[in-house]
């Protein structure tokens, strides 16, 4: 009898265990995505520091989307960079201003002015892919092709999750009673 009972013990001690080397995994993603996201705001730091002819990562952002999608209104261009129209249109003006831009009424409706990039920007983001490649190449050899897929599907996924957050996520313990101060 006791034999039974220890064979059926032990599918629940591998779900146990199973349960734990995941919430370790999640942890240790959950670390990792956190280190590549301050990563990324170190990077957008820089910009601050930035030499008067190099691109900022959010200029780089919008010449990029012009880069891909060509000709595009600034509040097109907005939502693609997920920035304000407002500091979009600084941005393209400024732009404009270094030659990285040329700023124009559309061809098919001339109430509207659209950004599109002149070959000197086109060379800056050229540039900046040739250098970024070079850095992924070095940064993710000995990956192999199963892993780089995997991890594409989780930062699509986590993309996807981010996305679709709420805009206020509760922190406060839901078992804990809430304080609240009285005008």
């Amino acid at each position: 009898m006791a034999a039974v009972r220890a064979d059926a013990m032990e599918p629940a001690q591998d779900a146990d265990a199973a349960g734990s080397e995941r919430d370790e995994q999640m942890r240790e993603l959950r670390v990792a995505f956190r280190d590549v996201f301050r990563s990324l705001s170190r990077l957008r730091g820089r910009d601050t520091h930035l030499a008067g002819g190099e691109l900022s990562h959010a200029q780089y952002e919008l010449l990029s989307e012009l880069r891909e999608r060509g000709e595009l209104p600034a509040g097109e261009l907005a939502a693609a960079a997920r920035l304000t129209p407002a500091t979009v249109t600084q941005m393209l003006d400024h732009l404009a201003a270094s030659g990285h831009v040329e700023r124009v009424r559309s061809d098919t409706d001339r109430r509207v002015v659209v950004s599109r990039l002149t070959p000197l920007g086109a060379g800056k983001i050229d540039a900046k892919r040739k250098a970024w490649q070079a850095r992924w190449e070095q940064g993710l050899a000995g990956i192999d092709s199963t892993e780089l897929r995997a991890a594409t599907r989780v930062l699509q996924q986590l993309g996807a999750m981010l996305a679709d957050a709420p805009s206020e996520v509760p922190c406060a313990d839901p078992d804990t009673p809430t304080v609240r101060l009285e005008d």
